[in-house]
């Protein structure tokens, strides 16, 4: 198949099936006797796989690893240590999520949203707020705490 069905099939785009090309993410794809790229059905299948890891927020060099593991049929230890890895990343990116969607809320509900001249959220932006959204992070912070509590009472 050529780059155009190779994207169609697998819904990874030309341009980054080029790119994870470029990077060896994928082998060097074959050329046809007019030098247009060739892609086989084991092509297809670590496009998907990639497409599947992206989906999922893996980095590159995450899925050059569980590409080396699915290809050479490795223990599933590694594979679960570099998943493991990944949720402690993504659990970490969505607290930072939490505490700007708090500060956020905090200077929203203090922003009048009128013709005066002041706005808290300039202000915070610009570094001129004081304290307020420190307030609004440990408020976040402690409705975390709360809510994890919670869930694991609730899972008991």
């Amino acid at each position: 198949m050529n780059i155009g069905q190779a994207a169609s099939a697998s819904g990874v785009n030309a341009k980054m099936i080029r790119h994870y090309e470029s990077i060896g993410l994928i082998k060097t794809a074959a050329r046809s006797d007019g030098g247009y790229r060739t892609y086989s059905t084991d092509d297809f299948h670590i496009l998907a796989f990639i497409k599947r890891a992206r989906k999922l927020g893996f980095s590159i060099d995450d899925i050059k690893r569980l590409l080396a593991l699915w290809q050479g049929r490795k223990s599933s230890a590694e594979v679960k240590k570099v998943a493991m890895a990944h949720i402690e990343e993504l659990e970490a990116r969505i607290a930072e999520l939490h505490g700007m969607r708090g500060t956020l809320r905090h200077l929203v509900d203090h922003c009048h949203g009128d013709a005066r001249p002041t706005c808290p959220i300039l202000d915070d932006l610009a570094g001129v707020a004081g304290d307020q959204p420190r307030r609004a992070e440990k408020a976040t912070a402690s409705s975390a705490a709360r809510s994890k509590a919670r869930a694991l009472l609730h899972d008991s």
